[in-house]
């Protein structure tokens, strides 16, 4: 309230900050003139000026308004587009680390080349991140063209690339690449065993285009490297064998149930609102039967009990055509904001598995977590960050509090003249569904097109359904048939035509009224026999000196102007018909991607309208609406074909999404919580990597160790006595470093009369060991072909290879670490306090153990002297890493590994684990046993 009250008197945030923002764009404005009078070669001179300028110490900023002028000219000039004052207005948020909110058709593409192009000129590179491979290549090659003009080189980072290709794509001064693409090759960079392996330069500046989607929604899950891990059991199958016979009772909330219910009818219950899955005390006592067991909530059961809750969770929750589509015998997981098929994703936790279980498909082989980082993290990587979408406001929380950035809308470039009409409620489904159709009808008959959101596969099939049995021809675009998306999509504002999309299902493309040319064009190149890839290069932008292409563009060209001549005749026609309808027939969690849906119509000053319908027994009406509509609904006694366009149900259901919304952000936020202490270890972790791989000389840091793991030993041994008269505690010091660097003839024997102290043994140790390292450095030379000790090669590999093993095992225990302090909420415990505390110790446990393994190795490696060590041959796994991506397998070298401790073992050093949590190291000491 207080925040509209200052919005009222001052103006709102954005256009206090575009106020600001004008002078700025004035000054580029008043440079349009004497811009347009210069040559090309000076244009493009302006570039190596403006690089002087910096280095003779003026700032981004100082340069900003003649930068954008002479990209401005260069637009014009190269492609024929010449930014809009609301585009440069774009371009200086996005120079400023802020996400422009631009409406749908603004032109966003041609916005992020004027901040790119200005951050360019600092030598840092700068990255432009969309959401697919199309997107990335059509932007880098039609973009990319005003760049080149500049002088300026552009890279492109898509699926399939080569490291080589990679590392090229991060050398330019601008990069296009997928969100996904640039996060794994951050991974793999973090999994190199040479500098010359890495491919990404730093994280200087970033523009993601769609923010929302990408900062946003894909942020839910993290990107993962995996490596091949154990076998998949057929404890899945038999875990689903024994979940299908169970009996689930659903609940719209928890809340609903009444948990003392000794009679309660089932084995499990759902929460549809939390969407958990829980079992009954006569589900429990069903598993302790049927699986053999005393006690199902011991710790040796974990496991199985793990298996059970992720088969009600696949059985109760999940639902087939809803959460996922089985697509060539596989389950694939379907976005549930863009109702896109998210190939290469996987549930983890092994609710996938249970999920194939389930629907009797093979059940994959599990895999082994190699590397791993979220979304937020990897974009707070970047000094400056910055985005552009249509819809960000309504996040306006989570992205200030995640990534500290704020939000400037943007006007549109023309008057937005659509026209929302108010939402309209019926007591059921049918009677809604009733009203979507007669609206369908009704728009048809007139030629007005419309574009119908729904939120599932299996609502819009049964759209699809009422349709036929009406006679209205249609299109239907969901995950079954995405292959057509951008097709379909962009045909959708032609006259008369009815589109039914699952959610915003072909975002990225313009819907044009009267039709999209470009597509038409598009088939006239497939007809002529022309291949797909022929026809990719024809309608790109890449320069060529191929004669088929060159022919095939020509073509392109030709049937352009002829379908445009023809689209913009029907498009006056869709505009006396009202212009583009959008029907919403179910509000979705998130006003976001309601109004994402209604921005497909009235792109650049384009009439339209849009309306939404909505039943009682919708799941955001079920699950979050207030009581008082449903009383509403009763007390008036409405039929199922009467509607309610009331303003005040209008605001019921914008409070339940606001509702909705926190309760996502805050769980976006939890997990959060629980990254940053990964993130912070990851830091230090790939930090003292990197100076690994840049050739820092690490003989020093390693005697260090050396140092640390005597210190360790004698004081575990010696406790606080400083004199050692027992020979027994003599020989428990020094047996583990017999094998490595000591005979036992080198200390000498212990009594009472001829006592040892601490520090003497200590540095008698430390001398010997000192001496063995030396003497072992001389034994093996220098590198063939260099002055360099071959041991400083040793050192790099042993201590990047250890540092990665123990990293990846830790990576496995935080995550069973996090499942186990969950359940301490329940005893009043903050279970993110017990994580960070815990992960500590463990870490620390880690570096421990890291320590000593590079010590153990150190001594014990062996080079054959006949082989010529080559870096190649050392970094055999590479070329795997390197193709590694999402869920692709990584089969590192095997790793001997100690046997691992069970829940309740005490370690061999005589200490126990607290609360039963497992030990994923070779023991909690970090030593073999």
């Amino acid at each position: 309230m207080f925040k509209e009250m200052v919005n009222k008197v001052f103006g709102t945030h954005s256009v206090r900050e575009l106020k600001a923002i004008a002078p700025i764009v004035n000054k580029i404005e008043a440079l349009a003139d004497e811009y347009k009078k210069l040559s090309d070669e000076a244009l493009r001179a302006k570039t190596e000026e403006f690089k002087k300028r910096l280095a003779d110490s003026e700032t981004l900023d100082d340069i900003l308004p003649e930068a954008f002028a002479t990209v401005r000219e260069a637009a014009d000039r190269v492609i024929g587009l010449r930014p809009y004052r609301v585009q440069l207005i774009g371009g200086i948020v996005l120079h400023q680390g802020r996400i422009a909110e631009m409406k749908t058709g603004e032109g966003k593409t041609l916005v992020a080349v004027l901040p790119s192009y200005l951050n360019a000129l600092s030598g840092k590179g700068v990255h432009i991140v969309t959401v697919n491979d199309y997107l990335a290549r059509r932007d880098s090659e039609w973009m990319g063209k005003v760049h080149h003009f500049l002088g300026l080189r552009v890279g492109l980072i898509v699926h399939g690339l080569s490291s080589a290709e990679r590392r090229e794509a991060y050398a330019a001064d601008i990069t296009y690449g997928t969100n996904n693409e640039m996060g794994f090759d951050y991974l793999r960079d973090n999994m190199a065993l040479y500098a010359a392996n890495m491919v990404q330069r730093g994280h200087s500046f970033a523009i993601v285009d769609e923010v929302d989607s990408i900062l946003i929604d894909e942020a839910r899950t993290p990107l993962i490297i995996s490596g091949q891990g154990d076998e998949s059991t057929d404890l899945y199958v038999k875990v689903d064998e024994f979940v299908s016979k169970l009996k689930k009772k659903v609940y719209a909330t928890i809340d609903d149930k009444q948990e003392e219910e000794e009679d309660l009818d089932a084995d499990y219950v759902i929460d549809e609102k939390a969407r958990t899955a829980t079992l009954t005390s006569r589900g429990i006592a069903k598993a302790e039967q049927y699986f053999s067991l005393e006690n199902l909530a011991d710790l040796e059961n974990n496991t199985l009990s793990h298996h059970i809750n992720q088969a009600i969770k696949a059985h109760g929750v999940m639902q087939l055509d809803v959460d996922y589509v089985i697509k060539d015998g596989e389950i694939i997981i379907v976005d549930e904001f863009t109702g896109r098929l998210m190939f290469g994703r996987r549930y983890n936790e092994g609710l996938h598995q249970a999920i194939e279980a389930k629907e009797h498909v093979k059940v994959a082989q599990e895999s082994k977590t190699l590397a791993t980082i979220t979304f937020q993290n990897y974009f707070r990587l970047y000094d400056k960050l910055s985005g552009m979408t249509g819809t960000a406001l309504t996040e306006e929380e989570e992205f200030g509090s995640i990534y500290n950035l704020d939000i400037i809308e943007i006007p549109t470039n023309k008057p937005m003249v659509r026209h929302d009409h108010a939402d309209v409620i019926y007591k059921t489904e049918n009677g809604k569904y009733k009203a979507v159709i007669n609206q369908i009808e009704e728009c048809h008959k007139k030629g007005q097109p419309v574009l119908v959101g729904t939120v599932s596969i299996e609502k819009s099939e049964l759209l699809s359904s009422m349709l036929k049995k009406r006679g209205v021809p249609h299109n239907v675009l969901n995950a079954k048939n995405h292959e057509k998306e951008a097709e379909i999509v962009a045909q959708a504002g032609k006259f008369g035509t009815v589109t039914i999309a699952t959610n915003m299902a072909g975002r990225g493309t313009d819907i044009m009224l009267g039709g999209n040319a470009e597509y038409m064009a598009r088939n006239d190149l497939k007809k002529a026999g022309h291949s797909d890839e022929i026809i990719v290069e024809a309608t790109g932008y890449a320069d060529t000196d191929n004669e088929e292409i060159i022919a095939a563009r020509k073509l392109f060209h030709n049937s352009m102007e002829k379908y445009k001549a023809a689209t913009n005749e029907e498009a006056e026609k869709v505009k006396e018909a009202g212009g583009l309808f959008i029907l919403g027939t179910e509000r979705h969690e998130s006003r976001r991607i309601d109004n994402q849906l209604r921005g497909r119509a009235g792109r650049q000053g384009d009439p339209g309208e849009s309306r939404f319908y909505i039943a009682l027994s919708d799941d955001i009406m079920r699950l979050f609406g207030s009581e008082r509509i449903m009383n509403m609904m009763e007390t008036l006694g409405l039929d199922e074909d009467t509607p309610i366009d009331q303003k005040i149900l209008s605001n019921a259901i914008e409070q339940a999404q606001k509702k909705v919304e926190s309760r996502n952000f805050q769980s976006r936020k939890h997990v959060l919580e629980y990254d940053d202490v990964m993130n912070t270890q990851r830091t230090l972790i790939y930090a003292q990597r990197r100076k690994v791989l840049d050739g820092e000389d690490i003989k020093a840091n390693l005697q260090g160790m050396i140092n640390d793991v005597i210190e360790t030993a004698v004081s575990a041994a010696v406790g606080e006595h400083d004199a050692i008269t027992d020979q027994d505690v003599v020989d428990e010091i020094v047996k583990p470093f017999e094998q490595l660097f000591l005979r036992r003839s080198d200390i000498p024997k212990v009594s009472d009369t001829a006592r040892l102290t601490h520090d003497e043994l200590k540095d008698l140790l430390y001398n010997k060991a000192i001496e063995a390292y030396e003497a072992k450095e001389k034994d093996l030379g220098l590198l063939p072909g260099t002055e360099t000790p071959l041991m400083r090669e040793l050192e790099r590999v042993i201590m990047l290879r250890v540092v990665d093993e123990y990293w990846m095992e830790h990576i496995d225990a935080m995550e069973e670490l996090r499942d186990g302090v969950r359940l301490r909420a329940y005893g009043q415990i903050n279970p993110v306090d017990e994580y960070k505390r815990e992960g500590y110790d463990m870490f620390e446990a880690m570096i421990g153990g890291i320590k000593e393994e590079v010590v153990r190795r150190l001594f014990i490696a062996r080079v054959k002297k006949e082989q010529t060590l080559e870096r190649r041959s050392v970094a055999k796994n590479q070329n795997a890493v390197n193709n590694a991506g999402g869920d692709d397998s990584v089969k590192p070298q095997p790793v001997k590994k100690a046997q691992k401790p069970g829940r309740n073992d005490p370690c061999p050093c005589g200490k126990k684990r607290p609360n039963g949590l497992p030990m994923k190291y070779k023991d909690c000491c970090g030593r073999d046993e």
